[in-house]
């Protein structure tokens, strides 16, 4: 598991609806990969060792934004 200091945060930074709070957040991992932090959602069972959330399309885009997409 990636240690939450390892990852590079690209929304919540002072901008967009949370502001630098512990809300809706999207990370990137040293190896591209992405972590994202949301409400847990319950709109279907995933497979084991996945997890389901759901996070606002602001902060969708402030990630886009952040990784110049």
């Amino acid at each position: 598991m990636t240690e939450r200091a390892a990852l590079t945060r690209l929304t919540g930074n002072g901008n967009g609806e949370c502001g630098e709070k512990d809300c809706p957040n999207v990370y990137r991992t040293a190896t591209g990969s992405f972590v994202v932090q949301g409400d847990v959602s319950n709109a279907f069972t995933p497979p084991s060792g996945e997890g389901l959330v759901e996070i606002p399309e602001a902060v969708l885009r402030e990630a886009f934004r952040a990784l110049g997409w």
